[in-house]
C-alpha cells in the first residue's frame, strides 16, 4: 500500500466560505473539494454512480442533503467519465413506509418539496427512490464483522446493479442518536423490516447505526463522502431543528467515511458552541440528552403499534464532547481497528486557524490509527 492510499485512511480535504455563500460559488468548492479528495480512479468511462442522499423528510436543506452538493456532484461525476448518475433514498418511515401489503408515502414526493429532485434532475441524474421498486426489491446481506444485527440488513438490489456510491450527507443533530453525520446516513438503506429491529431492539441502537456500514456491499461500493455543511441543523433533528450558518461555513471530504465523520462531528459541535443562540439548548428545542430511550419507544409505538412497543429496549443518551464520547463513532472505529490521526487538507487556504485547532482537537482519541477507509 503506498504512502498516498495510506493517507486516504485520514485524510479530510476542506474548503471555508463566507456565510451567504450560494449558487456558483457553493457548486465550484464542492468540485474543488472533491477534486482534491479522491483522484476519481475507481471510475471508469462509462460506470454508473448512486449518489445516496438524506433525504429523510420533506423539509429543506440542512434538516436534508444540500441540493447544490447534489448538483455540483452529479455534474463532475459525469465530467469524470461516469455513463449515469443515480440519486437516491428512502425517506424515514414517519415519512415513507412499506410493507409486503402496502406503501405509504413518497420519497419521490419527499424530494421534491425539498428540491433533492430537482436538483438531480438539473444535473442530468435519474432519481432512484428505493420504495418504488417494492418490497421484494432488497436483499438480505450480513456485517463483514458480527455484530448486533440478529437478522440480515435488508437492502435495496439498486446497490447490486451500480457500480459505484458516492454518499452526500448532512451534519446535524438528532433526537434518538445525538448526531446524524454520514454513518447515520445508512439507516436510509434498510428496508422498513431491518428499521424495525433498529428501532426496536434498542439496547445497541447506536452500535447497529455504525455496523449497516459495514454490509460487505457498502465497504466494497462507498467510495467517497462529501458534505456541504456551510448550514448545520444544531438542535433537535433529523427532520426539524435550529438551522445555524457559522461564518465561514464549510464543505468537506474524505475517502474514508470514518475520517469525514470525524470532521462532521468536530464541526457540529462548533456550530452548536459558536453560532446557536443557547435559548435553543432548552430541553424542548434539544432533548436528546434527557430521554433518547423513552422518544425512541413511543416512535416504535407510533409506527409499529403495541406488539412492537412491548418488545422495545431503552438506552440512555450520552454527552456527546469529541469522537471518543460519540458511541457510533466509537462502534465504526472498532469495526477498522481505532481512530485514524485526521489529517486536514485546505484546499484554499482560509480554512481560520481556530477552526483548524478545534477539529483537529474533537477528533483526537488516543486511539491506534485506523486500519482502512470507512
Amino acid at each position: 500500500m503506498t504512502a498516498e492510499k495510506r493517507n486516504s485512511n485520514r485524510r479530510v480535504t476542506l474548503q471555508a466560505l463566507p456565510r451567504g455563500t450560494e449558487g456558483f460559488e457553493v457548486s465550484r468548492a464542492v468540485r474543488r473539494v472533491a477534486e482534491a479528495g479522491t483522484d476519481f480512479s475507481w471510475l471508469s468511462r462509462g460506470d454508473t454512480v448512486l449518489i445516496k442522499v438524506a433525504a429523510n423528510s420533506d423539509n429543506r436543506y440542512p434538516a436534508t442533503t444540500s441540493p447544490q452538493a447534489v448538483w455540483a456532484m452529479a455534474r463532475l461525476l459525469y465530467k469524470k467519465g461516469a455513463g449515469k448518475v443515480m440519486v437516491g433514498d428512502k425517506s424515514g418511515v414517519q415519512s415513507v413506509f412499506q410493507d409486503p401489503g402496502r406503501t405509504r408515502g413518497s420519497t419521490r414526493k419527499v424530494m421534491t418539496q425539498n428540491t433533492l429532485y430537482q436538483a438531480a434532475g438539473e444535473g442530468g441524474a435519474e432519481v432512484f427512490c428505493f420504495e418504488e421498486a417494492g418490497h421484494h426489491a432488497y436483499f438480505g446481506e450480513r456485517t463483514v464483522t458480527p455484530g448486533h444485527w440478529k437478522a440480515e440488513l435488508m437492502l435495496p438490489d439498486i446497490l447490486n446493479q451500480v457500480d459505484h456510491v458516492v454518499l452526500l450527507p448532512r451534519v446535524s443533530r438528532h433526537v434518538l442518536s445525538g448526531t446524524t453525520l454520514g454513518l447515520k446516513a445508512a439507516v436510509g438503506w434498510l428496508r422498513d423490516d431491518s428499521r424495525l429491529e433498529l428501532h426496536r431492539d434498542a439496547a445497541s441502537f447506536l452500535a447497529k447505526i455504525a455496523e449497516i456500514n459495514d454490509a460487505a456491499t457498502l465497504r466494497r461500493k462507498l467510495r467517497f463522502t462529501l458534505t456541504d455543511a456551510t448550514k448545520v441543523q444544531t438542535t433537535f433533528g433529523p427532520d426539524r431543528g435550529f438551522a445555524a450558518e457559522p461564518d465561514p461555513g464549510l464543505i468537506f471530504a474524505s475517502e474514508s467515511l470514518l475520517a469525514h465523520d470525524m470532521v462532521a462531528l468536530g464541526w457540529l459541535l462548533w456550530a452548536r458552541a459558536n453560532a446557536t443562540p443557547e435559548r435553543y439548548f432548552a430541553w424542548y428545542h434539544d432533548p436528546y440528552t434527557f430521554l433518547p430511550g423513552a422518544m425512541n419507544r413511543a416512535f416504535v409505538f407510533q409506527i409499529w403499534g403495541l406488539k412492537a412497543l412491548v418488545r422495545s429496549e431503552t438506552y440512555a443518551g450520552v454527552t456527546i464532547e469529541s469522537v471518543g464520547s460519540d458511541p457510533v463513532l466509537v462502534r465504526a472505529a472498532e469495526l477498522r481497528g481505532g481512530f485514524p490521526e485526521i489529517e486536514l487538507e485546505d484546499v484554499n487556504g482560509n480554512l481560520p486557524a481556530a477552526i483548524r485547532r478545534f477539529l483537529l482537537e474533537k477528533a483526537q482519541t488516543g486511539a491506534p490509527e485506523s486500519g482502512g477507509p470507512f
